[in-house]
């Protein structure tokens, strides 16, 4: 069973932390690097699979936010805790937030949506997405090598690396339960503010 999962992990792995990276990521690009240091796969593959899947995502929001203003999808978005400010926020400070959208967890769909929505010229926002994807990827995919490192040292080598590999699909996971929290508390706080 262990085997079959590491196997999955080694064919599949730099896919699910690009599909991962696609919506709010953070936790992708951690279990990405995480797992290059297991030698699952290189660490610059982790981090360009990350790098473009963040770029692919934000694209996609903008896109959506450009082309389909009056879609339902995109009318929900709007009424999301949060919108208001993240378009007085690129409209004041366009380049900034572009670049610091994905830093902030919860703000990156509505974000990418407003984007889409303002006046920022496509190139720009392409050129920005881009030098933002790449260093949100490296920073991340660090993290979750750095991360790595700790572990073994904390747990030791004698492990097997397919319990080291499930730590890390553990940790992964508990990062992002509790970012989901925090999220959710983030979008409370913003819906009493908003009222």
């Amino acid at each position: 069973m262990t085997e079959a999962i590491h196997h999955f992990i080694e064919q599949y792995g730099l896919l699910a932390v690009f599909l991962g990276c696609v919506a709010e990521g953070e936790s992708a690009a951690i279990l990405g690097g995480f797992f290059a240091h297991q030698n699952v796969f290189v660490l610059w593959h982790a981090i360009v699979a990350a790098a473009l899947g963040a770029f692919v995502g934000d694209t996609c929001f903008f896109i959506l936010g450009r082309s389909f203003a009056d879609n339902r999808h995109v009318v929900r978005l709007r009424r999301r805790p949060g919108f208001r400010r993240a378009y007085r926020l690129l409209n004041t400070h366009p380049n900034i937030f572009v670049l610091s959208n994905r830093y902030v967890y919860g703000m990156r769909l509505v974000g990418g949506v407003a984007a889409g929505l303002s006046t920022v010229p496509a190139p720009r926002f392409v050129i920005l997405n881009a030098i933002s994807s790449i260093i949100w990827a490296v920073l991340f995919s660090t993290v979750g090598y750095v991360f790595g490192l700790g572990a073994e040292h904390f747990v030791g080598q004698a492990l097997m690396r397919h319990e080291r590999l499930f730590i890390g699909l553990g940790i992964g996971l508990a990062v992002a339960v509790l970012a989901w929290f925090v999220a959710r508390h983030i979008a409370k706080r913003e819906r009493r503010r908003e009222q």
